[in-house]
This record gives C-alpha cells, structure tokens and sequence, in this order.
C-alpha cells in the first residue's frame, strides 16, 4: 500500500496549511479567552475572599457586643447590692455606730438575695418582710421592732425601715 502523493497538489497543501494555520489560530484565540475568564474568575474570588474575611471580622465584632450586651442586661436583671436605710432612728437618740450595726445586721439576714433575679426577690417579697419585721434588734439596752416603708427591687435592693420599741 502506498501514501497517495497529496503533498505534490498545491490545493491539498493549502488545505493542510489552512487546517494547520487555523488549528493555531483557533488554539491561541482559546488561550485567551480562556485566560480572560480564569483571570476574571481569580479576581472574583479574590474579592469574595475579601468579602468573606471582612463579614467575618464583622460577624466576630457582632458576637462580642452581643456577648457583652448580654452580661450587661445579665448584671441589670440580678440583684447585685442590698442598701438599708433607717429613717427614724433620731426619734430614739441613737448613735450612728448603732444604726450601722442594725443596718448591716438585717443586710447579713438578707444577702441570699444578691445575685438572684429580680423576679425571685420578688416572688419572695412577703418572706423577706416577715423575716425583716419579726426580728428584734437590741441596741442601747433597749430593744426595737422594725417596720418596713419601702422596698425597691431593682440591681440594687433598696429598702428603708422605721423603728419602733418593742414592747
């Protein structure tokens, strides 16, 4: 068998050349389009990675105001310090050392409440009256029965008492 003399014939030989030319053509018109679009695609991943890196920092920033957000109305919704307050204790000529020690021993009673919510305290409003009320104190060999006029519950549990002689 033998190769038919094709390469003599310049019209074959164009045909061939034409193919071969186009091939190149068509290969090199396919490597730019193709780096076009690899090149318009790395930068829109880029900037995605960008983006993605940016809400994250974002997100993260987020994340700790909420946190601490959180531990602020956490600190707010808790009991964090008991005040009393004797309003009345002149009428009975007492020192302030004494009111001192009356007040910070009805604190002593009542410091279970710090760090309880707010709504606990509260549920346990009447307990917290009795307990306060039924207790005689003794100052100046005199002892005196309590009586509460107000109580606010808040972070700070206010209360303010009267003093009465026991008897």
């Amino acid at each position: 068998m033998r190769i038919p003399p094709y390469y003599r014939s310049s019209q074959w030989q164009r045909l061939f050349a034409g193919m071969a030319i186009g091939a190149m053509i068509s290969w090199l018109v396919f490597l730019y389009i193709f780096g076009e679009w690899i090149e318009e695609y790395s930068m829109k991943i880029k900037k995605q990675e960008e983006d993605i890196r940016d809400l994250t920092y974002e997100k993260k920033i987020w994340q700790e105001d909420i946190e601490k957000l959180n531990k602020k109305n956490e600190e707010k919704l808790t009991i964090q310090k008991i005040e009393v307050k004797i309003t009345n204790y002149e009428k009975y000529k007492l020192d302030s050392y004494s009111v001192y020690e009356i007040e910070e021993a009805i604190k002593e009673d009542i410091k279970t409440l710090i760090a309880k919510d707010i709504e606990t305290a509260f549920q346990g409003r009447e307990l917290l009256k009795k307990t306060i009320e039924n207790k005689p104190v003794k100052a100046h060999e005199k002892r005196y029965k309590l009586k509460i006029n107000e109580i606010v519950y808040y972070t700070t549990l206010s209360i303010r008492l009267s003093m009465q002689l026991d008897g």
